[in-house]
């Protein structure tokens, strides 16, 4: 399996990371929760808020990431190292994302989407 498909992995993992944040920042997460999860999710307020925002939206961009690796591998058109370089870039940028939602640095925070939007558009492009 090449590094890009590990990404690939990681990616799907990340969410995960601001639900938790969310879940602790707002409170806890109690057994009662567990009846309505996404009632308390909703709403949360401040940091707890953003990490779900940052969960939203990390939720919304793997599928494409997914299969801009995937494609890119079956392309064929680049050299390996080249798509795992990439796919390394993509996941820094989400780990960041994540960090400038929790800080709230909202223009920042913009500034890397795009640059991880670019990385899932490089995919495709290196590979053509």
């Amino acid at each position: 399996m090449t590094t890009a498909y590990w990404c690939v992995l990681v990616a799907l993992f990340l969410p995960y990371l601001s639900t938790v944040t969310a879940k602790i920042a707002g409170g806890g997460f109690s057994p009662r929760h567990n009846h309505d999860p996404r009632a308390l999710l909703a709403s949360l307020e401040g940091l707890g808020r953003r990490a779900n925002n940052a969960q939203l939206n990390s939720f919304e961009v793997t599928p494409a990431f997914a299969a801009a690796v995937i494609i890119a591998h079956l392309a064929g058109g680049a050299e390996q190292g080249l798509l795992d370089q990439l796919a390394i870039a993509f996941v820094i940028s989400r780990v960041l994302y994540w960090l400038c939602y929790l800080a709230d640095w909202a223009p920042v925070r913009s500034l890397v989407w795009f640059v991880g939007m670019g990385l899932i558009i490089s995919l495709f492009v290196v590979s053509a």
